[in-house]
């Protein structure tokens, strides 16, 4: 093991389970005094030196209590981060090109406030493959800004944007702060166990032929048994035929409205890889099968998803829904 490894690894010893709450003691928030703290004490040599020389007594008085403001914002900086309590939160899927949201929850069990804290991601490496069981690392995003009131707690979300499907995760995360008088900058190191799983970009395509009549409840004419339910939102596998023209014409701004009818067959969907155009990148096939998915939950409509190597059975709804979109995340092909 190299000495920066070694370092490393010493310097993160507290790394979190993603789970646990973690709580900044002592030996995990380091200080330094900024340019502006910097400067501020080369004023104070060069006071105390012109005091000395000219033996001002008030010149002394002055650098001394000076430099005790200077300390005592020092032991203030410190304070603001030393005893918070840092809990990592559930982070929801997102699609790719979206931005996903991890959530830190910042604990404060003192009677003073916490203020001026800032979180950012810091070193991020560049993203790896895709795939099942394989991570990817997002870009660093401007840094969050978080007050936390006395004896409450408040909730930080690092944006990361999601570039492409499959686990994101979170890299080494920074707090730190100036406060209150920016001559210090105390900061900790955080490394939460948190991922995003990002779901491939969906893509507007037809769906496939239905293996079933259209059932009464998605779209269809107003004959036979079907009695109309109202109306809906056109989505791209929707026939032009099925449009209510009339009811949408009264609202030109409004999206294009499709009858929907109560009653009739049941439609169900295929929504296999081998219907995809072959000749298109796998990635872009697997974003045309998560745009069918979303368009047949639309739908209401059952739908299996067959894919190489395994798939899902026909189902409905919004479990069915993840469990085919997680699928496509962590396809491996």
């Amino acid at each position: 093991m190299t000495l920066l490894a070694a370092l490393r690894q010493r310097l993160f010893r507290w790394q979190s389970d993603g789970a646990a709450s973690t709580r900044l003691g002592q030996r995990r928030v380091f200080i330094l005094p900024t340019r502006a703290g910097l400067l501020f004490a080369v004023a104070l040599v060069v006071m105390l030196i012109g005091a000395i020389n000219y033996t001002l007594a008030l010149g002394h008085a002055l650098v001394f209590l000076l430099a005790g403001i200077g300390i005592n914002g020092m032991v203030h900086t410190f304070r603001n981060l030393h005893g918070l309590v840092i809990t990592p939160g559930r982070c929801e899927p997102v699609f790719a090109g979206e931005t996903a949201h991890f959530p830190l929850r910042l604990g404060n069990d003192r009677n003073e406030p916490r203020l001026a804290l800032e979180l950012e991601v810091i070193s991020p490496p560049a993203p790896r493959s895709r795939g099942k069981g394989i991570f990817q690392r997002g870009a660093a995003a401007e840094p969050t800004r978080v007050d936390i009131a006395p004896s409450a707690t408040a909730l930080a979300s690092l944006p990361l944007p999601a570039r492409q499907r499959g686990w994101l995760v979170l890299p080494r995360v920074r707090l730190w702060t100036r406060y209150p008088l920016g001559f210090f900058r105390a900061w900790s190191y955080l490394q939460p166990e948190m991922r995003c799983l990002v779901y491939p970009a969906p893509l507007d395509s037809p769906l496939p032929p239905a293996s079933s009549t259209l059932r009464g409840g998605e779209y269809g004419s107003a004959g036979g048994d079907e009695d109309f339910a109202g109306f809906r939102p056109r989505q791209p596998a929707d026939s032009p035929r099925h449009v209510a023209w009339k009811a949408s014409a009264r609202a030109p701004a409004q999206p294009l409205q499709v009858k929907q009818f109560a009653g009739g067959a049941e439609l169900e969907l295929r929504l296999d890889w081998a219907l995809t155009d072959p000749a298109l990148p796998p990635e872009s096939r697997l974003s045309i099968l998560t745009g069918w998915v979303l368009a047949a939950d639309a739908l209401g409509a059952r739908y299996a998803l067959l894919l190489p190597g395994g798939g899902i059975p026909l189902g409905a709804g919004g479990e069915h829904r993840r469990r085919c979109l997680e699928t496509l995340a962590l396809a491996d092909l």
